[in-house]
């Protein structure tokens, strides 16, 4: 089911905001965020209160940014932790993660932002071999270690255009630098083919094509909102974001 930002969408934004909103159930999954690289777990600051506003628990996941591998056991720790069903969150890179650690029983649905969603056997690296390289990209440096970080003009230019030069700033000090290698990782499994998805597609992305955004949104048959946002709806946009989160937690406690 592809569709634009729809008005329960809205209306869930709105009552985060303070306004009208419909109640959500009494047993409610906890929310599992992980985070991209070029960031950390402060990425979800903004989405974090406005969930817990409506009485969800939230973790926000740190990842290494070694490996799959290890960003996957750190997720899967904290699904341990949870109490109940889990929504996951992914973000960027996030998205290969969830997509691989979503396989948990506990796991009751998906949402992808901005995101990568691999199949069976692919590596997030390769999934843009058919699409143009986004500006961002483009200016990726790596240490003698292979660690790729962007440089703050790339951050304020090509990751977080639409936020504010001091917070794109803030964002480019604390990003977390990822090993190059693991843009080679392949998932092993493919939590979306089991489990209901929402994608949040970010129309002026300049780190991932929207359009690749777009076609693997479809692919996993995904519920899509499509935001007028930079590579971060969740800094920019985080009532929208919540919103889209809130569906998937009402899915699940349903």
């Amino acid at each position: 089911m592809n569709t634009r930002l729809t008005l329960s969408s809205l209306a869930l934004a709105a009552g985060l905001l303070g306004g009208a909103a419909p109640a959500l159930a009494a047993e409610l999954p906890s929310v599992v965020l992980v985070h991209g690289a070029f960031a950390d777990g402060s990425d979800w600051a903004k989405v974090i209160p406005l969930l817990q506003a409506r009485g969800v628990h939230v973790t926000s996941v740190q990842n290494g940014l070694e490996s799959l591998a290890g960003d996957v056991a750190a997720t899967q720790r904290a699904i341990a932790l949870q109490k109940g069903k889990v929504v996951l969150v992914g973000h960027s890179w996030g998205g290969q993660v969830i997509t691989e650690a979503g396989v948990n029983d506990k796991v009751g649905a998906l949402v992808y932002v901005a995101a990568f969603a691999p199949g069976v056997g692919e590596a997030a690296g390769e999934l843009g071999k058919d699409y143009p390289t986004p500006p961002g990209i483009a200016k990726l440096v790596a240490d003698a270690q292979g660690f790729l970080s962007l440089p703050p003009q790339a951050m304020a230019e090509d990751f977080a255009q639409d936020v504010p030069a001091a917070q794109a700033a803030v964002m480019a000090v604390t990003q977390g630098a990822i090993q190059a290698k693991a843009f080679g990782d392949r998932t092993t499994v493919a939590a979306w083919q089991t489990r209901p998805s929402w994608y949040i597609v970010s129309a002026n992305d300049r780190m991932i094509d929207p359009n690749l955004e777009r076609a693997m949104a479809k692919k996993i048959g995904a519920t899509v909102t499509t935001l007028p946002t930079s590579h971060v709806p969740q800094q920019s946009r985080p009532a929208e974001v919540a919103a889209v989160i809130l569906q998937a937690v009402q899915a699940v406690a349903r």
